[in-house]
């Protein structure tokens, strides 16, 4: 049989395993899980004959070389600063290697010596990055197969709760990793380029810069920057496009209300809250404002940030119980977005019968012919349940395609690389069709940000 090794069995993986196990039989495919919880591997394998759960530690160096060594293809779903001690083994004892992580530097120097050795080492194969990198490069090539001059290219995703599940003020649900939500733009400017010129929005600013999108049949969403837009003009061959801009997807009000909490400094990591172990949620918010010897904290809090007593974002702080003196937060030394994320993590939970909700949403912008043309291509995937998520779905499906394809030898380019190239993309694309995952793309009025033809 043929040996495939999945470290890591969290959310994201259940998919993923789910799609080697429907494919052992005929692949002649054994599936070993290995997570630091035997019990979690387990319950992934959902007792299949071809699967073996086993407590998996990345740092016992001796069991990760033995598990290893005993593969013929490797695939990391763990965080992505512990990829590179497996991609070192996978080298050692040359075996493939598939994680949905964005390419590290010191990943990317492992690229000669993968080549040498004719090992495919793919990387950001998920979701996003990974479906964004191969459902663009699609258009983008067809485009260019035509003769046509990339002048636009903008894309946007979003981890979103299904309207049938909408049940708070925010619209808002956790799909994916909280902590990753409350930092969400940190880190540095988000930068890009729009109609030649480069843009800058500070973190103290993203949330109040936001595009707009509609998604037939889904209505309409916001979007704001992602940090970095520019990274991928080169990889998507997009050097010379005016516009370059990549976004995270919300519903539309989430953004705005957001900002509160940012002007506030509740998503700060970089200090400690003394004695955050006994505070209560409304000290909590108090710690932010100033003192006054008669308002209360509501009335401070609207005053600091201006919030109308008939605005909705009063509704929506209310509806998170930032006033509340009588929870706890119950967290020892606590950064202020770590008491952020257990209070959001209560209101802001998937509940057992909810389902999430995928989108992601290009515009292509070209000229042809000397008339200017646009693409947008639009993807929206629901989940199945608490386990077979759209998140799970979209992140681990291509992730296991790209598996059995390149054990199958139908991708075999060597070295350290994400799927754009129509080698890889092409197949898995077809084949995430028959899962749900569908763009479907339209001709639309190009957008003509600048008929003028100025600096904007």
């Amino acid at each position: 049989m043929r040996h495939v090794l999945v470290i890591g069995a969290g959310r994201s993986a259940s998919s993923l395993i789910k799609y080697l196990l429907d494919h052992s039989e005929e692949e002649n495919l054994h599936v070993t899980i290995g997570d630091l919880s035997e019990d979690l591997a387990k319950q992934k394998t959902n007792n299949h004959k071809n699967a073996t759960a086993i407590a998996f530690d990345i740092f016992n160096e001796i069991q990760r070389k033995a598990e290893i060594q005993k593969a013929d293809i490797v695939v990391s779903m763990l965080p992505a600063h512990l990829h590179l001690e497996v991609a070192k083994d996978c080298i050692v004892y040359k075996k493939h290697m598939v994680t949905a992580s964005y390419i590290s530097n010191a990943m990317q120097e492992l690229d000669i010596v993968a080549k040498e050795n004719n090992l495919v080492f793919m990387n950001e194969i998920g979701l996003d990055p990974g479906i964004d990198h191969m459902s663009a490069m699609k258009v983008l090539d067809e485009i260019r197969d035509k003769g046509g001059n990339i002048i636009l290219f903008e894309s946007f995703c979003g981890g979103l709760v299904a309207p049938e599940s909408d049940t708070n003020l925010w619209n808002y649900k956790f799909t994916w990793n909280p902590r990753n939500v409350v930092l969400a733009g940190q880190g540095g400017a988000a930068k890009f380029i729009q109609e030649g010129t480069y843009k800058y929005i500070p973190y103290s600013k993203l949330f109040r810069r936001t595009e707009f999108l509609e998604v037939e049949g889904y209505g309409r969403f916001e979007a704001y920057a992602n940090r970095d837009s520019l990274k991928y003009r080169s990889v998507y061959g997009l050097d010379k496009a005016l516009t370059c801009y990549r976004g995270t997807i919300r519903r539309v009000g989430y953004s705005r209300a957001w900002d509160i909490l940012v002007q506030l400094g509740m998503t700060d990591d970089s200090y400690v809250i003394d004695n955050s172990e006994e505070m209560t949620y409304r000290e909590f918010t108090n710690s932010f404002l100033p003192y006054h010897p008669t308002d209360t904290v509501e009335i401070k809090l609207r005053h600091a940030q201006k919030i109308d007593q008939d605005d909705i974002i009063w509704d929506k702080l209310v509806e998170l119980d930032l006033f509340n003196a009588d929870k706890k937060v119950g967290l020892v030394k606590a950064t202020p977005a770590q008491i952020l994320e257990k209070i959001l993590a209560e209101k802001w939970a998937l509940q057992p019968n909810d389902k999430d909700m995928i989108v992601m949403y290009h515009k292509f912008g070209y000229e042809l012919n000397g008339e200017k043309k646009q693409i947008d291509s639009t993807m929206v995937c629901i989940g199945d349940d608490q386990t077979y998520t759209a998140m799970a779905k979209t992140v681990g499906l291509p992730v296991a395609i790209a598996t059995l394809k390149i054990l199958n030898k139908e991708i075999k380019t060597p070295g350290v690389q994400l799927p754009i190239t129509k080698e890889v993309y092409t197949p898995i694309l077809k084949e995430l069709e028959t899962y749900g995952v569908i763009f479907k793309e339209t001709e639309a009025p190009y957008l003509g940000y600048n008929p003028l033809n100025v600096k904007n």
